[in-house]
């Protein structure tokens, strides 16, 4: 993808499985949101070849786009609806393409339990909080019960348990449903916790790519080992930590205590490969 003289996307290619949870990273302008568009067939790429559900999104018609689902950072307003009418009356157009083969809307009231928002059912959005507007959010972008589902920073503002809920509620539709979930994040141990795959994006390529352990073990390449002896702390980095800890305890035995072992952060390892790539592109 170019705009004008400007790359960015610079031919990137990967592929998703049916219910995986695959993760985009990569710092702000690394083009993660345009990836996204393209796949939504909001934006048109300028070159290569895209399919998604076996359709080009740049092609796709309404029939296509009932069996993908969406949630952006922010959706229009719809302040005057009630929450139940809202989504009843979305609901109605996904029924619309409904077939022996394409699963039906969620039930309302069911969706609405999901979501954690039962209780708000006949509330005006104008009156949600923000936490419960994020809700609703999600709600619009499942209430088709997609095949495919996009989530653009999808628990910017969701407290701590609302955030879990919404990760059981990933983890429902990939395991239950078999939703393919294809996720941006700046939130990194949320990432860790929700992806089967992550793929890191650093100026307009794809610099590595693989689970959270996968790619710690391969970036990193080292581990932290704590430990207390006599009283006194010690840490030590080690590649190979296994033969580290046994030569440890061959040497002082019980005296070991308080022992941890600390392979590289997810953080750590997207904060090395960023700074890699970009010092590279220099």
């Amino acid at each position: 993808m170019s705009y004008g003289p400007k790359e960015v996307l610079a031919g990137i290619d990967f592929t998703a499985s049916r219910g995986e949870v695959l993760v985009l990273l990569g710092p702000n302008g690394a083009g993660k949101s345009t990836t996204i568009e393209i796949l939504e067939g909001f934006r048109h790429r300028s070159a290569g070849h895209v399919r998604v559900l076996g359709v080009d999104p740049a092609s796709g018609d309404e029939r296509w786009r009932a069996r993908i689902g969406v949630v952006l950072q922010s959706w229009r307003d719809h302040s005057k609806w009630h929450v139940r009418e809202l989504l009843h009356h979305l609901g109605g157009y996904y029924a619309a393409y409904s077939t022996a083969e394409r699963r039906r809307p969620w039930p309302v009231d069911q969706l609405l339990e999901v979501v954690g928002l039962a209780g708000q059912a006949g509330t005006r959005i104008v009156r949600l909080s923000g936490g419960q507007r994020r809700r609703l959010d999600v709600a619009i972008g499942i209430v088709g019960r997609p095949e495919m589902l996009f989530l653009d920073e999808p628990t910017v503002g969701f407290d701590p348990e609302a955030r879990r809920e919404f990760h059981d509620l990933v983890h429902r539709l990939t395991d239950v449903e078999e939703t393919t979930v294809l996720l941006t994040t700046h939130d990194l141990d949320e990432a860790e916790k929700l992806a089967d795959r992550i793929l890191i994006l650093a100026g307009g390529r794809i610099v590595a790519g693989g689970s959270a352990d996968e790619l710690a073990r391969e970036v990193a390449g080292e581990t932290e080992v704590r430990w207390t002896q006599d009283g006194r702390r010690f840490v030590h980095s080690a590649t190979d930590a296994t033969s580290f800890v046994r030569g440890l305890f061959q040497q002082h035995g019980e005296a070991i205590g308080g022992l941890e072992v600390r392979p590289s952060s997810l953080e750590e390892t997207y904060m090395k490969l960023v700074r890699e790539a970009e010092g590279s592109a220099r």
